[in-house]
């Protein structure tokens, strides 16, 4: 049985450039606790999995 590997967690950056958006976007989306994240002290972390099945399943169509 092949143990699967943890995934990474991504920086506001990285999930800016993996959904081909402005980190003032993510920024706000944060905000209005729209997109997946978890908090890591100050910072805030992604798991790309986590933000592509919230695109996949339509909500990043419902923010204002």
């Amino acid at each position: 049985q092949m143990s699967k590997e943890p995934e990474k967690w991504s920086s506001l950056e990285e999930i800016a450039e993996h959904l081909g958006l402005s980190k003032d976007t993510i920024r706000n989306w944060i905000k209005k606790g729209a997109i997946p994240h978890h908090r890591v002290g100050k910072q805030f972390k992604f798991r790309i999995s986590e933000v592509d099945a919230w695109v996949e399943s339509g909500q990043s169509a419902k923010i204002k």
